[in-house]
């Protein structure tokens, strides 16, 4: 790979932070809107802030930088078959973990405070690492020549790139804290949604790399940092609604 299209790599998940942002400001209204009525008596955050907490968890951030290199000399065929195969496949692991979780739940006495407080770990954690690298330099590539195979969509694309599992224990917690079938319905309809952002941010790979330039690399570092406090904000909730301490509120 050429110094050229390694910068290009590099600031990927900027471009499409940037594209992102404005699908959320024109999507995320229609959505919460229309979600409002079966919200309205569940005693959880408002919709819009839930599309956006699984729009950082499960959307297309970090998933340009390892679709390209996997698929590294691939035609266009293939690159659609893998990202198709990937989406399909993490959507039925997130339908998936949404039945079975809260079953587990249930059948091991798990209070979902606790099951918040391990993803907000887990995610903060995982974004905390993530900042770190981004400025520690650019992100080191694979060497050699990647092993391509329709069997990538499983694994890395699918899991843990596109499916990651802070992603999977807030679907989880959203799927046990919702009551009301129309609000199942609009998380069902959120989590669709952002899969559809994944499967298009991948198809377009290569010309959103074309245009990725420095300047966006601002908008990594500020969805790295606002990850890491939607983590700590989780933890602290969590452990609010524990008992451990006595949350304020503004």
């Amino acid at each position: 790979m050429n110094p050229s299209s390694r910068g290009r790599v590099a600031f990927a998940p900027q471009v499409v932070v940037a594209t992102s942002l404005f699908v959320i400001a024109m999507m995320t209204p229609a959505i919460a809107q229309a979600a409002t009525d079966a919200a309205a008596d569940q005693p959880i955050i408002s919709t819009r802030k839930i599309f956006m907490m699984l729009f950082l968890m499960l959307g297309p951030l970090k998933i340009l930088v390892p679709f390209v290199n996997m698929t590294k000399g691939a035609d266009a065929a293939f690159r659609r078959r893998l990202a198709t195969r990937a989406i399909l496949l993490s959507a039925a692991a997130l339908v998936v973990a949404g039945s079975l979780g809260r079953s587990f739940i249930e059948n091991f006495n798990i209070s979902v405070p606790v099951l918040a407080l391990t993803g907000g770990i887990i995610l903060f954690l995982v974004a905390l690492q993530t900042v770190l690298q981004q400025t520690s330099g650019a992100p080191r590539l694979p060497q050699g020549e990647p092993q391509q195979g329709l069997h990538l969509a499983f694994s890395p694309l699918a899991f843990p790139t596109i499916v990651t599992p802070y992603g999977i224990a807030a679907v989880i917690v959203f799927a046990a804290l919702l009551q009301d079938y129309d609000a199942k319905l609009m998380l069902a309809g959120a989590v669709l949604l952002i899969l559809v952002l994944d499967w298009l941010a991948m198809l377009f790979a290569e010309t959103v790399l074309k245009w990725a330039g420095p300047a966006l690399l601002l908008f990594a570092v500020v969805l790295g940092v606002t990850q890491i406090a939607l983590g700590l904000q989780v933890i602290m909730h969590s452990l609010a609604t524990i008992g451990v301490y006595v949350e304020r509120v503004n």
